[in-house]
């Protein structure tokens, strides 16, 4: 290695033995993640180039060994893969959400915390926030369950091609 390289390590352990000094426990834990963070991703820097190497890149080579793969029966897009309005039940959730999650946090804070009015008023916008996406995000996942299950139906129903099971 050059002479700057170690010059940088010795930059980034004393400010890594200032932190551990300052921040306690925490420091230490930091140190950790930080030098497995750099430990796997040197390895799997090392792993994939190895790998890569060692890869037979001559396809011409193998060209005429496989079949050809039988052709795959043309179907028509479900209802999951197009796309489509959310609808309304999912706004209606959000803003649900939001307003109960508003009110929840707002109530939580003043009563169980005591939190002054500013504090309540931006406790209980954040908490508007969190419901609102919680709320979105349940009646996505309810829209998305009920049309699986209607096509689910639909195609036990009429019955599915040979080509399909």
């Amino acid at each position: 290695m050059r002479p700057v390289t170690y010059s940088w390590l010795v930059v980034v352990l004393g400010v890594a033995c200032a932190a551990i000094g300052w921040l306690g426990i925490a420091g230490w834990i930091a140190v950790a993640v930080a030098l497995a963070s750099v430990g796997m991703h040197v390895a799997g820097n090392a792993l994939g180039t190895r790998l890569r190497e060692a890869t037979d890149r001559d396809l011409a080579r193998l060209a005429g060994t496989f079949p050809p793969a039988p052709p795959l029966p043309r179907v028509s897009p479900t209802l999951l893969e197009r796309r489509s309005d959310l609808g309304r039940l999912t706004i209606v959730s959000g803003i649900l959400g939001a307003v109960c999650g508003g009110v929840i946090g707002a109530v939580a804070l003043r009563l169980l915390v005591s939190a002054s009015v500013a504090g309540t008023l931006l406790g209980g916008l954040s908490s508007a926030v969190v419901g609102g996406f919680v709320g979105f995000l349940a009646a996505s996942f309810v829209a998305i369950v009920r049309s699986g299950l209607k096509e689910a139906i639909a195609a036990e129903r009429h019955g599915l091609p040979d080509s399909a099971n």
